[in-house]
Order: structure tokens, then sequence, then C-alpha cells
């Protein structure tokens, strides 16, 4: 994720613990009332109503517990735009996947994919190939909309479940997010919880290369195993045959996406480089697929006629073509675009919904930031895990105290890293106060907080994601095993006692470091 939050203020008001989880109850009744009724069809608006009927009952709470009106719109502000880098992300995602449409750029890496990826190979290799380029890059996100939306297609084609190539997608991106010192959320959950940045990614790679290995081994039994569908076989060959019909392929095309890759290694800031990609992808669509622009302008050819040597020629007016590229790039940018082919899938494949496909996302995203807000600035989410302190009594249940913590905020207040700064000042100075390093508590952090709000559908993760490769989250979740088996990884050593660093005895001071983070 590619956002930033304000900090958490510790509780200030007086309310039950009873009181407290009544908004969450109510979420959650309304939710399940939702899937029963409206199946996959609930993140299209009840479930955004859902979050708002819950911020409501949050505040009505809040009121009988004299909190001020004033203080949870501020909450609700604040939460909001904590959320604001991501929505502007996700917007820039949506025009760059329409500009990467019509430029060949996500053509060109579905076609050269068929011609490489082994079906059989395809998902451990989709785990590989994401883990690299998040790892590189530092973010889940560029590599998920970018090598991502491409291996998704590939998968596709190849007859294989989205749901399937969504989990391996998202396992091999927060896998490289997750250990790479680029990364946001892993320079925040260091920072939580007091510890060094690297001696924090050390100490991850006890539990991160078991849960990775362990993925990795499954994805590549499951592709072995899987039966590829009668028909990937033609589709493999209409899609390949679609796209070079349509679009003219070259490898320079590849230059858009390396270029973006490169600017987010090097921390160009990611609005910056998404936006840039963006452009970059309509000044290719402009040189390199005349046609398409035609197409996707809907605009009619304007030409003259002139006399040359005595005999009429019709030639194309310039100002006519400058027209069509300019409504071209700018509906790819922002409304549906798609590609026009006589084979189905290929039809359906060659699509992208620009800026407009991501509104529903966006108020998925709005209303969770409402209710986390509300919950915030009332503290009821202070009342809900301070509790949680006390039922610790050994490492292991204080473990996974922290991870049923992490995993509680990302359900209630929507962000990840909510789910690291919350959990992180709770448990820092029980942490210490029990012996232990600050690693410990960090990469508890990290194995709970990071990984698992991918697979809530209402959190600004996992709804993003599920709008990027277009694939619903509940689809892909059960398939994440990545993000599945790192809490549980976490728990296995807390509980047998490995890898559990101890404070030093001439360790420093606990500093507090929420004002640095």
């Amino acid at each position: 994720m590619e956002s930033s939050t304000a900090m958490i203020a510790p509780p200030k008001y007086r309310v039950s613990l009873w009181a407290a989880l009544l908004p969450v109850a109510v979420l959650i009744a309304l939710l399940v009332i939702n899937v029963v009724i409206y199946g996959d069809g609930a993140t299209g608006g009840p479930n955004q109503i859902a979050l708002l009927m819950a911020a409501a009952a949050a505040a009505v709470v809040g009121l009988t517990c004299r909190v001020e009106f004033k203080t949870m719109m501020n909450g609700i502000v604040n939460s909001l735009g904590s959320a604001l880098g991501a929505m502007l992300i996700l917007l820039l995602i949506g025009s760059l996947a329409g500009t990467w449409l019509i430029s060949g750029v996500i053509p060109a890496m579905i076609f050269y994919g068929l011609q490489i990826l082994d079906p059989q190979m395809f998902l451990g290799v989709t785990v590989i190939i994401c883990a690299i380029v998040s790892l590189a890059t530092g973010s889940s996100w560029s590599t998920i909309a970018t090598v991502g939306v491409a291996l998704l297609a590939i998968g596709r084609a190849l007859g294989v479940s989205e749901g399937l190539v969504g989990g391996a997608i998202i396992s091999g991106a927060y896998f490289g997010d997750k250990v790479s010192p680029l990364s946001d959320t892993t320079n925040l959950a260091a920072a939580m919880a007091g510890s060094d940045l690297f001696t924090h990614i050390k100490f991850m790679l006890w539990t991160t290369v078991p849960s990775i290995l362990i993925t990795l081994g499954v994805f590549f039994w499951i592709g072995f195993g899987v039966e590829i569908q009668p028909l990937a076989d033609t589709n493999t060959a209409a899609l390949s045959a679609a796209i070079t019909e349509k679009f003219n392929l070259t490898p320079i095309l590849f230059v858009v996406p390396a270029l973006v890759l490169g600017m987010v290694i090097l921390k160009v800031d990611a609005v910056a480089a998404l936006f840039l990609g963006t452009l970059l992808g309509g000044v290719f669509a402009v040189i390199f697929q005349p046609a398409i622009i035609s197409e996707v302008s809907n605009l009619p050819d304007v030409t003259v006629v002139k006399m040359v040597e005595g005999k009429q020629v019709t030639e194309s007016e310039p100002a006519g073509y400058v027209k069509q590229c300019y409504v071209a790039v700018i509906n790819a940018m922002s409304v549906e675009t798609s590609i026009d082919s006589k084979d189905k899938f290929a039809r359906d494949l060659l699509s992208a919904g620009g800026m407009n496909g991501m509104l529903n996302t966006i108020w998925l995203i709005v209303t969770a930031m409402c209710f986390g807000g509300v919950m915030e600035a009332c503290g009821l989410l202070q009342r809900i895990t301070i509790p949680l302190v006390n039922l610790a009594k050994t490492t292991g249940s204080l473990i996974a105290t922290t991870v049923a913590s992490c995993l509680f905020v990302n359900v209630t207040a929507s962000d990840q890293y909510l789910a690291l700064v919350v959990p992180g000042r709770m448990y820092r100075k029980t942490y210490r106060e029990r012996g232990l390093a600050p690693q410990v508590l960090s990469r508890t952090l990290e194995d709970s907080g990071t990984v698992t709000s991918v697979l809530i559908p209402w959190n600004t993760c996992g709804a993003t994601q599920a709008a990027i490769l277009n694939v619903e989250t509940l689809v892909y979740a059960p398939y994440c095993l990545f993000n599945i088996i790192s809490p549980i990884m976490t728990l296995m050593f807390g509980f047998l006692g490995i890898a559990i660093a101890k404070l030093q005895v001439d360790a420093e001071p606990d500093v507090d470091l929420t004002e640095q983070a």
C-alpha cells in the first residue's frame, strides 16, 4: 500500500466493552445479510451502506459517552485524509491500465507470456515473478497493477482459475513487499516496535522464508495437478491471433513498464511514477497503434482531396488524427475501453475500465474510512483491544493476542497502517517488560497486520486489489497462501519458542518513535 495515516490518540472516553463491540456486531450482521441476499454483488453498494450504518451505530455509542459530534467528524476527516493517497493511486492505476491497453503494452505482455510460460509451471512462476518485482520496488500495489494484471490475463488464457492466479500474484507481491527495505509497511512496523530496519528484516526471514517456500511448493503442486480446460489451447491460439491482428507488437513497448518500475525502485513517489507511466502509455499508443487510436476514439477519419499531377488524391487530415489521439487517450484514461475482436474470449480480456472502473472501490474505501474514523475518535478501537493485553500471560499468548489485535483492526478500521500502528503502540511496552526484543513485535505486526489486509473485502488493500485484478476478494482470498500461512507461522514460532529474541540487558531505554513514523 502507498499511503500514510495519522497516529492514533490514546483512549479519552469511558465506554463499556459491550458498547464498544456494538458497532462491530452491527457491521458483521449487515455484511452477513448482504452476502446471503446479494452474493457477489454485495460490494456494489450494500456493503458500503452497511459500513455507514455501522458508523452511525458507533456515533450513537459515542454520543452516549459524551463524545462531541464535531470530534467524530474530525475523526472521519483524518481517516479519509489518510486514505486519499491510496484513492488517488487507485484512480491512476485505472488510467494506467487503459493507456497500457491501447498502447499494446499489456497485450504484448500477454502475447509473449503465452509463448514462454508453461501451464503447469505457471502458478509457481507467477509467485516468483511477483516476488522479485515487489522486492525490487518495495510496492505490492505497483507489482499487482503492472505485471500482475498481465499474468492474470495469461492465466485466464491458459484456462487456470482466476482465483488461483490472483492468489499466486498477491502471495508473491506481498512476500516481496514484506521483506523489502524500500517498503513503507516494513519501515513502519520496525518504527512502531522500536527495531532497527535491517534487524527487523533479517528476523522476519525466520517465519517469512518457510511461509513462501510452502506457498511455492503448494502452487507448483497445484500447477502440475490442474487440469487445463479443454478450450485452453483454443483460447491461447485465438487470443494470440487477436492480439497480433489488432496490435503492432515490438519489444520496444516494454520500455514503458521498465521505466515505471525503475522509477519505483529509485523511490520516485508512486503517484508521480504511475502518472508518468500513464502518459507514456498514451504516447506509445499514438506512435505504435494508429489503428487502435482510430478504433477507440470512435471518430471518423478526416480526409481531404488534393490534385497531384492532374489526379485526385485522398489524404488524411493531420488535425483529424490529432483529435483522434486526444479522444482515444483521454477515453482510455477515464472510461471503459474495449478492443473489438471476432473472438469473444479476446474481446472480454482486452478491456480496461479506466478511472471510472475504480469509482465503486473508492466508494467502498470512503465508507470504510468513515466507520474507522468514528471508531477511533470515540476510543472504541482502543477499548476493545486494550483488555486483550491482560489475557496474555505467556510469550505465545502475547504473540497470539498481537495477531488477533492486528486482524481485528484490519477488519474494523479497514486500513493496514492502523493494523500496524495501534497494536504496535499498545504492545510495545508489554514486550519490553516481558524481556522480548523489539524485532519480535515488529515481525508479529508484519506477519499479521500487513499480509492479512488484502483478505478483507472492505479493507483498502482488499478492495483495491479486487478492483485492479477484477477478481472479487472472496474469490482470490482462499488462494492467498502466503498471506494465510504467515500469521499461522508466527503463532507456531511463538508457542514453540522458536526464534524468540530476548532483550539485551544493556539495551537502550525505550524511545517512542511514534512521532517519527
